[in-house]
């Protein structure tokens, strides 16, 4: 089974890049240094402070390994080769946008792959129900997206880089 190609901006392997380099230089150190302290206290069988430091180091390796399988199978969209014809991972978009209830709105959008994912920034993966339904999308086209309130319908009023 062939595994999942992860895409991302030239700015998202960077950061990518750079939380492999914390996890690695600072999180071990800091880690490996509150079990050092908890250690010190002495018996195991009752020290929180070990407890809590080896889920630390559990989690900071578990990580880890996330974002080297990540950028393993990262593949860099080539933003300069994007053309502003339909909507595809790396596209910037406006939508106008009417919810189930009615209310219009507006919205700039910026489709990536699912590890760069911030909505609260604008920032939708290709892989959720939004971002599926405007991949491949043109300019005044509409999508109808099934919502928690129900139906709401995305209109592309623009899309760039």
């Amino acid at each position: 089974m062939a595994e999942k190609q992860y895409f991302v901006t030239k700015e998202g392997l960077a950061a990518l890049e750079k939380e492999l380099d914390y996890l690695k230089t600072v999180r071990r150190k800091e880690v490996a240094e509150k079990i050092k302290v908890a250690l010190s206290f002495g018996d195991l069988s009752e020290n929180s402070e070990y407890d809590e430091a080896k889920n630390d180091q559990a989690m900071v390796e578990a990580r880890l390994a996330d974002v080297e399988v990540m950028l393993k199978n990262a593949v860099v969209i080539d933003e300069s080769r994007l053309n502003n014809e339909t909507v595809h991972i790396g596209s910037k978009i406006d939508v106008d946008i009417v919810s189930p209830t009615g209310k219009a709105s507006e919205r700039t959008f910026r489709i990536v792959g699912s590890n760069e994912a911030d909505p609260r920034n604008g920032k939708i993966s290709d892989e959720s129900a939004v971002g599926k339904a405007l991949i491949g999308g043109k300019v005044g086209q509409s999508v109808e997206v099934e919502t928690p309130t129900g139906t709401a319908r995305y209109t592309i009023v623009n899309i760039s880089r």
